[in-house]
């Protein structure tokens, strides 16, 4: 609060009256407590910036004795050095035989006419159905959990592409989240990360040339 002193005294001098001197003296002490309320407040109602991390679920590895099935409706993407993108679709071969010719690789790009466009016309059927049950939900024609439910469905549908993101020692980590942002953005329901496998390195190797790491 403001406090109005009066000093000097109200004598005369030289037959004039002189006017009384006034000084002033705040008192900072409610404005110290009212910073400390602000303070506290904010810092409670404060919302603080959580790590950024991505939870990624690795599948287990299948026992020695299990014959692991040919993958139909899959797409292999391989990631490597300088943003490069390779892929192949189905299951990987390393020389021709009586099912198939030898695999070959592909390769695709971040640019939006690229591995954008490419997630797009694959899954432009899984997303039209997608679509349609949207367009029921938001006319109310549909509950949340059977919209949820439906969506699901479609997307571990078994005729939709299940996507498989390896690396070499050269890719990056930013690389990888990328990609995964695009499977994400383009409602991709069934992907996994896995290890790269000898014979997939040395198809990259061959692209990019040589790089070491790659694991059995």
């Amino acid at each position: 609060m403001a406090e109005i002193q009066e000093g000097g005294g109200g004598g005369k001098k030289g037959g004039k009256k002189r006017a009384k001197k006034q000084s002033t003296r705040i008192d900072m002490t409610p404005m110290v407590d009212l910073a400390f309320l602000l303070l506290t407040f904010f810092v409670l109602t404060a919302t603080f910036s959580k790590p950024k991390s991505m939870e990624l679920t690795f599948p287990a590895p299948p026992p020695p004795e299990q014959k692991i099935d040919e993958v139909k409706k899959g797409i292999t993407f391989l990631l490597s050095k300088d943003d490069r993108i390779f892929y192949y679709e189905g299951q990987f071969r390393a020389a021709d035989d009586e099912k198939g010719k030898k695999t070959e690789l592909a390769e695709l790009n971040f640019s939006q006419g690229s591995l954008h466009k490419f997630l797009l016309d694959k899954n432009k059927e899984m997303q039209e159905k997608i679509k349609a049950l949207d367009v029921k939900h938001k006319n109310k024609q549909l509950e949340d959990t059977t919209f949820k439910r439906l969506v699901k469905e479609i997307k571990a549908d078994k005729e939709s592409y299940t996507y498989l993101i390896k690396t070499d020692d050269k890719a990056t980590y930013k690389n990888v989240i990328d990609v995964i942002d695009e499977l994400n953005v383009n409602v991709v329901g069934k992907y996994v990360m896995v290890d790269i496998l000898k014979p997939e390195m040395d198809l990259v190797n061959e692209k990019t040339g040589p790089a070491t790491g790659a694991t059995n």
